[in-house]
C-alpha cells in the first residue's frame, strides 16, 4: 500500500504520518484545548500551517548542508534575531518557527551578509520618525517620560542603522525562505499553503 504524501522537496517524500505526529503534539501539549476541532476549515489549515514547517525545516537542513555550515559556526540566537513580537510579526509565523533551529540562523547570516542600509535611508528614517530614539527625560518627581525634542541624526545614526539593518535582513531571509520554497517544494492537494487563495479554507477574501 502506497504511503500518502503531503508534499516532496527537492524530490524527497512527505508523508502524512509526520503532519499526524506534528498535530498530535500539538493537541497534546497546553494549548491542545485551544486549537480549532479536527475535520473543521480551521482544522485543516492548521494541517497545511503544521506542513509548511515541515517542508520548510526540510528546505533549511538541505540548503544549510549545501552551504557546508555546521553548528561550529556560532550563529546569533532566536532571542538576538528576533528580539520581539514586531520581528516576529514582520518575518512572518513559518520563517520564524524555523529560525528556532541553528542551521536556519546559520542560513540567516549566510544569506544576508550583503545586506546594507543606506546614509538616505537612515537620514529618511530619521525624518519620518524624529522622536522614535530620543533618549527619555527625567521630569520634576523623577519619573522617565518621553523626550519632546529631536536629537541630531548624527547622535542616533548607530542605532537606527541598527534598527533597520535588522529589519532588513528579516526581510531577505523571508523572502530567500519563500523563494527556495517555491523552487524546492511541491504541495500535495489539500496541503497547500494556509494562504493561497486558491484552496477552499482560505478564508481572507478581497
Amino acid at each position: 500500500m502506497s504511503t500518502q504524501l503531503v508534499a516532496t522537496v527537492a524530490g524527497a517524500a512527505v508523508p502524512v504520518e509526520e503532519v499526524d505526529a506534528a498535530e498530535a503534539r500539538l493537541r497534546h501539549g497546553p494549548r491542545g484545548a485551544a486549537l480549532p476541532a479536527a475535520g473543521t476549515s480551521e482544522g485543516r489549515q492548521l494541517r497545511r500551517w503544521l506542513t509548511q514547517l515541515i517542508v520548510s525545516g526540510r528546505v533549511v537542513a538541505a540548503e544549510a548542508a549545501a552551504r557546508g555550515l555546521t553548528a561550529t559556526d556560532a550563529p546569533p540566537s532566536e532571542a538576538d534575531l528576533l528580539p520581539d513580537v514586531t520581528a516576529r510579526l514582520e518575518i512572518g509565523s513559518i520563517a520564524a518557527a524555523a529560525l528556532a533551529d541553528w542551521r536556519a540562523r546559520a542560513l540567516f547570516v549566510d544569506v544576508t551578509a550583503e545586506v546594507r542600509i543606506s546614509d538616505r535611508e537612515v537620514a529618511d528614517f530619521h525624518a519620518r520618525n524624529p522622536l522614535r530614539f530620543a533618549p527619555p527625560r527625567l521630569d520634576r518627581h523623577g519619573w522617565r517620560t518621553p523626550s519632546p525634542v529631536a536629537p541630531p541624526i548624527e547622535q542616533v545614526r548607530p542605532v537606527i542603522t541598527e534598527h533597520l539593518l535588522a529589519a532588513a535582513r528579516r526581510r531577505a531571509f523571508r523572502v530567500w525562505l519563500d523563494a527556495r520554497r517555491a523552487a524546492l517544494v511541491e504541495l500535495a492537494p489539500g496541503y497547500e499553503h494556509p494562504g493561497d487563495p486558491r484552496q477552499p479554507d482560505n478564508t481572507h477574501r478581497h
